[in-house]
């Protein structure tokens, strides 16, 4: 078969919302662009088309309907806090402070501009525990999800004016890089449509293909050194063609890789119970008002665990548990009102923008997901009664037996500790309640003070949760314009990342956690930066 031979002003490796945002800059400037990418064409968009849609954004004018005073010192002040960098992380740290400073004029002007809106509330996530996170809500979703942020902006680059220059190739992977007399010039690999190898020569190429996580096997070879030894079970959240496989290429031809051991994984994932890979797992948004148990269903303290304040502590935590995976335990009530899904999927009201049902949901609870939920997902059970509970939690268990009596408990003592009333809830379960319940946003979406075993409030309800691979915070090492950096720290001629891949900017612009929401914002923002740089535009 003869091999084919294309030819670009610039290849994008990757179709992503980093490659997107790149291409649009790029046709702003008159350039040819080719955008080669793994997957069908119906999944144009990558990762970012599945997701929720959330943004850490500060300053905006959302931010002051709801009343929130919020700067890009405050936060890059957060960002510290939780990225934890070390003092070689320079790169990194130089990432993070463009973001504080660029992130309302290149991310929520930018987005705005090209017609996509957000839901007007603003949410707080990742408040921090043991160090402090977030100081003020700054999480702007997307209204209509990844899905529409996708659309919109994928729907511009194929309308644009200069659209006669862009080229867009599906099914076509990438093997190798071509690097001559010390610069990329392109790239190699198969079209997987027709089994026929190609070559690229380019003058720029710009790598935003993802990061690790679609891999489990790198995911594994690349553990977080504090987590513990890997669990026997890790589910998949992430992009299957997510698999590192550009960071070998980049490597190999001398780019630096750093912070893969950077993760930003999920506690609460539940197997698909219609997977497209293997081990897909669906990222539960655990309720607040459930009790988080290990395996033998003990209730996991000292100290509960919570969601919404420390999601990189919660995985640690876990991973630490012999067993490696969790139950939640909580009713009908709880589950209607508290649990979501993340991502676009499984949120069709919001993603298909209609308000009012979107609203009905919260207000009057789910029923729709809580049936999806016990009825279709093999690791969600309900029971009538506790004896019920416990002899389905043992039927999934993957070892330890259920603690029935330790577990009972458990629950018995919370329960009455809510009966004593607010004066005297001396639970710290109860304290982030309360704490979480004083924005308006989780008012609205988190019970106040539910008992686990009340009768008007069953069935019980009991969830089986592993950690779920998401995304990768490290990744291929940048400057500040995208250019990729070798072990030495100078610029591969003609090599730029941006994305995941970068690590969302520098290798790992999160550092060790994120304040969430950091992850499409990134993308665009490295996206555009890169294509501005490559169409010769001076500056970050």
């Amino acid at each position: 078969m003869t091999k084919k031979n294309l030819e670009t002003d610039v290849l994008i490796i990757g179709g992503g919302l980093a490659g997107i945002a790149a291409a649009l800059e790029l046709l702003e400037r008159g350039r040819r662009v080719l955008i080669l990418d793994r997957d069908e064409e119906s999944r144009f968009g990558g990762l970012a088309k599945d997701a929720f849609g959330g943004m850490a954004l500060s300053g905006t004018p959302l931010q002051k309907l709801n009343g929130i005073r919020d700067d890009a010192d405050l936060l890059l002040r957060d960002w510290l806090s939780f990225a934890d960098f070390a003092p070689e992380d320079r790169w990194p740290l130089r990432w993070a402070q463009l973001y504080a400073q660029r992130n309302h004029e290149d991310i929520y002007r930018w987005l705005m501009a090209h017609k996509v809106r957000f839901f007007p509330a603003v949410n707080w996530v990742e408040r921090g525990e043991f160090q402090p996170g977030n100081s003020v809500p700054r999480y702007h979703i997307v209204w209509g999800t990844g899905w529409e942020l996708v659309r919109v902006l994928a729907g511009q680059l194929r309308s644009h004016s200069n659209a006669g220059q862009l080229q867009i190739r599906f099914r076509h992977r990438v093997d190798e890089l071509v690097q001559t007399v010390g610069a990329v010039t392109g790239c190699i690999g198969v079209d997987e449509s027709s089994g026929q190898d190609f070559s690229v020569r380019a003058d720029v190429t710009l790598v935003a293909t993802g990061g690790i996580n679609g891999s489990l096997e790198k995911v594994r070879q690349h553990w977080p050194p504090t987590w513990n030894r890997p669990p026997a079970v890790i589910l998949n959240g992430s992009h299957p063609y997510a698999d590192g496989k550009l960071h070998d290429a980049v490597e190999k031809i001398g780019g630096n890789i750093t912070h893969l051991d950077w993760q930003w994984n999920y506690a609460a994932g539940i197997r698909h119970p219609k997977p497209r890979m293997p081990e897909h797992g669906l990222s539960l948004i655990p309720p607040k008002s459930a009790l988080w148990m290990d395996a033998t269903g003990r209730r996991i303290g000292p100290h509960p665990l919570v969601t919404g304040f420390d999601t990189h502590g919660l995985c640690e935590r876990i991973c630490h548990l012999p067993h490696g995976y969790t139950w939640q335990v909580l009713n009908r009530k709880i589950a209607r009102k508290e649990i979501s899904i993340s991502g676009s999927e499984h949120n069709p009201a919001f993603r298909d923008r209609k308000p009012v049902a979107f609203m009905k949901e919260i207000l009057l609870g789910n029923d729709g997901l809580y049936d999806y939920l016990v009825n279709e997902c093999e690791d969600v059970v309900q029971a009538e009664t506790f004896d019920e509970l416990v002899r389905k939690m043992d039927a999934l268990s993957l070892g330890p037996r259920i603690d029935a009596a330790g577990m009972l408990a458990d629950i018995q003592q919370y329960d009455a500790v809510i009966n004593r009333g607010e004066t005297f809830h001396n639970d710290d379960q109860l304290r982030r309640i309360e704490h979480a319940r004083r924005w308006k946003g989780d008012k609205v979406r988190t019970l106040k003070y539910q008992k686990i075993l009340d009768k008007d409030a069953g069935p019980l309800v009991a969830m089986r949760e592993f950690i779920i691979s998401r995304k990768s915070m490290g990744g291929i090492q940048t400057d500040d314009q995208c250019r990729v950096l070798s072990a030495a720290g100078t610029p591969i001629a003609n090599l730029y990342a941006a994305g995941e891949a970068a690590g969302f900017g520098g290798g790992g612009i999160s550092g060790k956690r994120s304040l969430e929401g950091t992850f499409l914002s990134s993308c665009i923002l490295t996206g555009r930066i890169a294509g501005r740089a490559i169409g010769g535009v001076s500056g970050p």
